[in-house]
């Protein structure tokens, strides 16, 4: 019990960073959105002919977005 404290506390201190950190680069990045987010550019995606959920994108178009 003696060591479950302190684990959460680091566990705690490395989430709220990462929460951070997170935050910070939606801040400084253009129009805070994330490059390359459409998951019509993951290949397991492109292999199955899933649209994007997202945009709506066929695997087969140029996404709107860009």
């Amino acid at each position: 019990m003696e060591s479950l404290i302190p684990t959460l506390i680091l566990t705690s201190v490395i989430l709220m960073l990462v929460v951070a950190g997170i935050g910070i680069r939606i801040l400084l990045l253009k129009n805070g959105e994330f490059r390359g987010s459409c998951s019509s550019n993951n290949p397991y995606m492109q292999k199955e002919g899933v649209d994007c959920p997202v945009c709506g994108k066929k695997p087969e178009e140029a996404c709107p977005s860009d």
